[in-house]
């Protein structure tokens, strides 16, 4: 059975072709992994379930970036291989341990300071266990991705997403329990995990895991700066979620969730379009070629206005349509919440401008910048959540997200066109000696 699942997997007639169909669906899959879940909880536990399932899945998401460590984008764009897969494998199961550890003293203090419930604690938890999983099967595919079959990969993820909703769906319409259909989800993460990316990774590496000191150690620094700024990115795009758990109900949190999904859909589709082209980049900046480096500033270009297309189409969709259309997928009435959807949708579109200059500078190997930008952003964020949700609700939740995404999508930007145009006179004075 476990060949059939490689060989399936693996099958294909265009693999640059299927790359790219995969990765589309593979970001879609996953953008309405949560709008499903929430949808039918909404539907068969109520608004304060839905409410739990959304905080849960956002401080999650959060730890997801512990397991990551920031190395994907390093380990997909490292073609010298400076570092083998056994060290990857080797860095990813301590921090997937971290998370783990992370994930349960986070639980812990939630119910001993933040009035958690024992129910609410483990469904935080059993979720965190579920982006484990993702976190872990991200360093194979990682390995597919460097050896040219991200198509392996992204069938993968799009599999295991799938087979995670349905079971968690399933056991919510049977049981209605909240506890039983998270636990549900786990297990279908970890059985999903290990008949897929584990499965399929058995043909681009070994398995066995390195651990030297001077690897370790080498990747922890590589790293950093890396793992902080995602984390960071992740915890201010999330902020407004947090100060909703912290001085607002479960109900609130469910609301905001519901219009802000349709913002989070424009980074990740944004995600799909250049997540296939990574390797072009960074085979265009290693190049050491100024020509390259102008196609590499050319493909810069292209996605700013892609993003900005994203982003005006999703405007004007979440400003026409969009409050009857969730309105009717979830069950609630969201009529006063067309501005809010407006103003989340602008920084959704703002998110992939960061995320997309985020993942350039990693590529042009100047990563050590990103953590001051966003450590002084997520300062700003923790420093107004209270003021901004306690004084004016959804609206102040939506206004502090776009207004923090846009401040980090200028800097990033900056940044990019900074180190892009830095090189290519670095090359145009050496062309000329």
């Amino acid at each position: 059975m476990l060949k059939a699942i490689r060989n399936l997997l693996e099958k294909t007639n265009n693999v640059k072709r299927s790359a790219y169909t995969w990765n589309a669906l593979n970001a879609i899959i996953s953008a309405l992994q949560a709008p499903v879940i929430l949808l039918v909880m909404n539907r068969t536990n109520g608004i304060n379930d839905a409410g739990v399932f959304s905080i849960a899945f956002a401080i999650a998401t959060l730890m997801l970036y512990v397991g990551l460590y920031g190395l994907r984008r390093f380990q997909s764009s490292d073609m010298n291989e400076k570092y083998s897969f056994r060290d990857y494998h080797g860095m990813r199961l301590i921090t997937c341990t971290g998370m783990i550890f992370v994930s349960l003293i986070y639980c812990l203090y939630g119910m001993l300071f933040s009035s958690y419930s024992m129910e609410k604690a483990l469904v935080i938890f059993m979720i965190c266990i579920v982006k484990c999983c993702q976190a872990y099967s991200d360093v194979y595919h990682g390995r597919m991705q460097q050896k040219g079959r991200l198509d392996v990969a992204t069938k993968s993820s799009s599999v295991r997403y799938t087979f995670e909703v349905v079971a968690y769906a399933v056991l919510l319409v049977l049981t209605h329990n909240l506890l039983i259909s998270t636990f549900a989800f786990m297990a279908a993460s970890i059985i999903g995990l290990l008949l897929t990316s584990v499965n399929a990774g058995r043909n681009y590496c070994r398995y066995r895991p390195a651990f030297k000191r001077n690897k370790i150690k080498g990747l922890l620094l590589e790293g950093f700066p890396l793992f902080a700024s995602l984390f960071l990115n992740m915890y201010i795009s999330n902020a407004p979620k947090y100060a909703i758990d912290s001085y607002l109900t479960d109900d609130i949190q469910a609301i905001y969730n519901m219009i802000f999904m349709p913002a989070f859909a424009v980074m990740l589709i944004a995600n799909f379009i250049f997540n296939p082209i990574l390797t072009t980049y960074a085979e265009l900046w290693l190049s050491e070629k100024r020509s390259q480096i102008i196609i590499l500033k050319s493909h810069i270009k292209k996605q700013f206005v892609v993003i900005a297309g994203l982003t005006a189409v999703g405007l004007l969709i979440a400003f026409t349509i969009g409050i009857p259309v969730l309105s009717f997928i979830f069950g609630v009435d969201l009529g006063p919440y067309r501005y809010e959807l407006c103003v989340v949708m602008l920084g959704g579109g703002a998110l992939a401008y960061a995320t997309y200059f985020s993942t350039v500078i990693t590529i042009i190997r100047m990563q050590e910048t990103l953590i001051f930008c966003y450590g002084a952003v997520a300062i700003a964020a923790k420093v107004m959540s209270k003021f901004f949700v306690v004084n004016y609700g959804i609206m102040g939740a939506a206004a502090m997200y776009s207004v923090l995404m846009a401040i980090l999508a200028v800097v990033l930007f900056a940044i990019t066109w900074h180190g892009v145009k830095k090189e290519s006179l670095r090359l145009k004075r050496l062309s000329k000696k």
